[in-house]
């Protein structure tokens, strides 16, 4: 009997929003690249650096708009290399948090570099859990032709109790993590079926 076709290894583009070292939306990536290394085959997430970035500005283009500041093209460059991306969506005033805001700007320059791919979105924080913040990068996505998995959503309300996070910004709750797992093989199975088309 022939030995089953391995899966592919799906390389997930990890971005948080906030840049704060201990942030719990951190966090959240940080527990999805472990998640995928110790329960999900062919799922590898990798944490993309958006703190280098220059906030937009046309006027550092060159080439009519071709090129970049190099921090700009190394990012632009390894968005394109992603299969899919993992947000984590800080709410900042009922919104998308400037950051990534920015970093999304920055990839659809030119070329759009988020075109075409899957996306999960992660939030963590007070009252709603950044789930506003979610709907708002939703609507952005729809210009940059991203593709969201649908379900399940993943909103965690960081300051009720139990404890959710270390004061490290590490997710200590099993359930969260449980939960994440689930987000993490929705995006799997979506990626997957969307290179399949």
């Amino acid at each position: 009997m022939e030995a089953a076709a391995a899966k592919p290894v799906l390389r997930v583009a990890a971005i948080c929003g906030s840049l704060r070292k201990a942030s719990f939306n951190s966090g959240l990536l940080r527990a999805a690249a472990e998640v995928c290394e110790d329960s999900i085959p062919g799922l590898r997430v990798d944490h993309l650096d958006i703190s280098d970035l220059p906030l937009i500005n046309t006027d550092l283009e060159t080439d009519g708009g071709a090129g970049f500041p190099p921090a700009v093209e190394a990012f632009r460059a390894k968005v394109c290399q992603a299969d899919c991306f993992l947000f984590g969506a800080p709410e900042y005033n009922y919104s998308i948090a400037t950051p990534l805001k920015n970093a999304l700007d920055w990839a659809s320059r030119g070329k759009n570099c988020w075109a075409d791919k899957p996306a999960a979105i992660v939030s963590a924080g007070g009252g709603f859990g950044g789930g506003r913040s979610q709907y708002h990068l939703r609507q952005v996505g729809v210009f940059l032709d991203l593709h969201f998995i649908n379900k399940p959503e993943l909103c965690v309300q960081a300051f009720q109790q139990p404890p959710k996070f270390d004061s490290d910004g590490n997710l200590i709750d099993d359930q969260i993590r449980e939960r994440l797992k689930q987000v993490l093989l929705s995006l799997q199975a979506f990626t997957l079926r969307l290179q399949k088309d």
